[in-house]
C-alpha cells in the first residue's frame, strides 16, 4: 500500500513540473489575418424555381439591355458551393424575407419547401424579416423548430424545422421582455470569435397582420445593436456582422461600384450603429448593392435569389476583430451556374405535389396585367384585383374597394397560346391568404385614407392604392402633404364625395388591421367579412374573359396626377 502511495505521489509530482516547464516554454502566437468568406443572400421569398429574366445593362453594348434568367434554389445550390469552394471558412447568412409571399409551389405547403432547400443549400444564420411574422408568431417557430399543423403534416410527411439558426435580437416578447428568437450567434472562426446580431425593422407591425405579432415589441435596430456592443465585447468579440431587414436604393447599376445616390432608411441606421460594428448585410427593398457608408460596407443581394454577395474578412487572431472586407454581388447567371441533381429533385418533388391545384385553368386574358405603377400611382393589375374585391362583397353593400400595391407580388402573363392563366399564376400575384372586409366610412375618413398614401415620394409611389371601377380623383404632386388630393374631383359613380355621408368599403384583413400603416381603416365599423381575396380574384378572372373572348385590358384613367 506505501509504495503504491509513494508512486502516485511521484506521478503528481511529475504533472506538477511538466505544467511549469510547459508554462516556461516560448509560445508561438499567429500573426497572418485569418480569411472568412460570407455568402449573403435576402428576400428570397420561397423562390425555389427560376423566378424568370431580368433586365440588365448589356456589357457588349453600352446603353443597351439584354435579358438575363437568373436564380432558381438548384442553381444558387451550386453557386455556393463554388464560393465554398474557394475558402477554407465560409458562412451562408441572410437578411430576412426568406419565407412568404411565395410562388405555390413553396406557399401551398406553408414554405416547409423553402425551409427544406435553405437547408440543402447550406445556409448558417439568418435575420428575420418582416414577411417572416406573415402567418404569425406562432407558425413562425414551429417553421424554426418542427412539428407539424394541428391538421396534420400538410406535406404527408413530418417536418423536422430548420437547422440554420433564425435571430431576432429586436423582437421582444413583452411578457417576458426576452428576444422571440436568439438575439445573435457567435461562430469561432479558426480561434478568431465572430459574432452576428440578426434583426428585422422596427416598423414590422404596419406591415404585417396585427394579430400574427399581438404580445411582440419591435424595438429601435440601432438602440439595439448598440446595447448589445458591450455585452458581445464581455464575451471576447470585436468581429460583429450585423444582418438586418432593412434596406436602401441606388440609382446606379447592380454591379457599380460607386453606389450613386445610395440613399434610404440603412444610411442613417448604418451611421448611428456602434463604430464596433464592423459589416452590415441589409435587405427589404429587393435592391442589388454593395456600397460604403462612412467608410463601412452594407450590402444586399437583390430578390428572389437571383444574387448573392460575396464578402470577403479579414481576421486578426491578435485583436480579434476585422482587418479588411471587401464585397462583391454575383448574378446567378443559370448560363454559368448549371443545377445541382440534388436540390433540383427535391424542388420537382414538391413541383409534382403541388401540380394538379397549380396548372388548373381560371380564366383568359389577352396580353399581361401589369402591377407597375404609372406616375399616379395607378396600374392594370391593381384595378382588376380592385375590381374582384367590389364585385365579390357587393352583397355586403359595396360601393368601393382598395387595394395595396404591397400585396401585389407579381405580374398576370399568360403562358399558354390561347391565353389561359393558371392558379399557379394568380396565387403569385396574390399569395397571401387575407380574406375580404367590408366596413363603413365617412368621405371625411375615406379623404384622410387618401392623403395617407403620400408620405414621401422616394419609393415611386408604391402606396397608392389601386381604387375599384367607378372612383377617381385626382392629386396635385406640387400640393404640401395632407392636402395633395383635389377634394372636389373625388368622385364615386360619378357623383360627389360627401365628406359627412357613410359609404361601404372592401379592403383585404391585412388593410382592415392597419397594415401598410394605413392604421385609420382601424375606424371603419359594421365590419362584414367576406371571401378569400384569391377566391374573388378567380371568380373575377373566370368572369370577365373566356378562351373566346379573353380579357383585354383598359386605360388608366382612375386616378390622375397634376405637377
Amino acid at each position: 500500500m506505501r509504495s503504491d502511495h509513494a508512486f502516485a505521489i511521484v506521478r503528481i509530482f511529475a504533472a506538477i513540473l511538466a505544467t511549469l516547464l510547459a508554462g516556461c516554454a516560448p509560445q508561438l502566437t499567429r500573426t497572418e489575418p485569418v480569411s472568412l468568406r460570407l455568402i449573403a443572400l435576402n428576400d428570397f421569398h420561397g423562390n425555389l424555381k427560376t423566378p424568370g429574366a431580368l433586365r440588365l445593362p448589356d456589357p457588349k453594348e453600352p446603353g443597351k439591355q439584354q435579358l438575363v434568367v437568373a436564380g432558381g434554389a438548384a442553381h444558387l445550390a451550386t453557386a455556393i458551393a463554388s464560393l465554398r469552394k474557394d475558402t477554407p471558412n465560409s458562412i451562408v447568412v441572410g437578411a430576412g424575407d426568406l419565407i412568404s409571399a411565395s410562388p405555390l409551389i413553396s406557399s401551398l405547403f406553408n414554405d416547409e419547401p423553402t425551409i427544406e432547400v435553405l437547408d440543402r443549400l447550406g445556409v448558417d444564420i439568418s435575420s428575420v424579416g418582416n414577411h417572416e411574422f406573415d402567418r404569425g408568431k406562432t407558425e413562425l417557430l414551429r417553421l424554426v423548430n418542427g412539428g407539424c399543423l394541428a391538421e396534420g403534416c400538410i406535406t404527408g410527411s413530418p417536418y423536422s424545422g430548420a437547422r440554420f439558426r433564425y435571430l431576432a435580437a429586436n423582437v421582444i416578447e413583452t411578457a417576458t421582455g426576452r428576444s422571440v428568437l436568439p438575439a445573435y450567434e457567435i461562430r469561432k472562426v479558426e480561434g478568431v470569435p465572430v459574432a452576428f446580431i440578426g434583426m428585422t425593422l422596427k416598423s414590422t407591425p404596419a406591415v404585417v397582420t396585427r394579430s400574427g405579432v399581438a404580445g411582440l415589441r419591435f424595438d429601435d435596430e440601432v438602440e439595439t445593436v448598440n446595447t448589445l456592443v458591450p455585452k458581445l465585447r464581455a464575451e471576447g468579440v470585436e468581429a460583429i456582422v450585423v444582418l438586418i431587414h432593412e434596406g436602401g436604393f441606388v440609382k446606379g447599376a447592380w454591379d457599380d461600384p460607386a453606389c450613386p445616390g445610395f440613399n434610404g432608411e440603412i444610411v442613417e441606421i448604418t451611421r448611428r450603429f456602434d463604430k464596433a460594428v464592423d459589416l452590415v448585410v441589409s435587405g427589404h427593398t429587393h435592391r442589388a448593392y454593395a456600397c460604403k457608408v462612412d467608410g463601412r460596407w452594407v450590402t444586399s443581394a437583390g430578390d428572389y435569389g437571383r444574387f448573392l454577395t460575396r464578402i470577403d474578412l479579414k481576421l486578426s487572431p491578435l485583436t480579434r476583430d476585422v482587418v479588411s472586407i471587401e464585397a462583391k454581388n454575383i448574378l446567378i447567371d443559370i448560363r454559368e451556374y448549371s443545377p445541382d441533381p440534388a436540390v433540383a429533385a427535391l424542388i420537382d418533388k414538391y413541383d409534382k405535389l403541388a401540380a394538379p391545384r397549380a396548372n388548373r385553368i381560371v380564366g383568359y386574358l389577352k396580353g399581361e396585367l401589369l402591377p407597375v405603377a404609372n406616375d399616379a400611382g395607378e396600374s392594370a393589375l391593381g384595378n382588376f384585383i380592385a375590381d374582384a374585391q367590389l364585385a365579390a362583397t357587393r352583397v355586403a353593400g359595396a360601393e368601393v374597394a382598395f387595394m395595396n400595391p404591397g400585396g401585389v407580388r407579381a405580374a398576370l402573363s399568360p403562358k399558354q397560346p390561347d391565353g389561359g392563366i393558371t392558379y399557379s399564376d394568380i396565387f403569385s400575384a396574390q399569395p397571401f391568404g387575407n380574406t375580404l372586409v367590408t366596413m363603413s366610412l365617412s368621405g371625411e375618413q375615406i379623404l384622410r385614407i387618401l392623403e395617407n398614401q403620400f408620405p414621401r415620394e422616394a419609393d415611386g409611389f408604391r402606396r397608392v392604392l389601386s381604387v375599384s371601377d367607378g372612383f377617381t380623383y385626382v392629386w396635385d404632386n406640387a400640393r404640401p402633404h395632407g392636402s395633395k388630393v383635389v377634394f372636389e374631383s373625388v368622385r364615386l359613380s360619378g357623383q360627389p364625395l360627401d365628406r359627412a355621408k357613410r359609404y361601404r368599403v372592401t379592403v383585404n384583413s391585412f388593410m382592415a388591421d392597419g397594415g401598410d400603416g394605413i392604421t385609420l381603416l382601424r375606424e371603419g365599423t359594421d365590419r362584414e367579412g367576406g371571401m378569400l381575396d384569391l377566391d374573388a380574384l378567380e371568380n373575377w378572372l373566370r368572369a370577365k374573359g373566356s378562351r373566346e373572348s379573353p380579357f383585354a385590358t383598359a386605360p388608366l384613367t382612375r386616378i390622375k396626377r397634376l405637377n
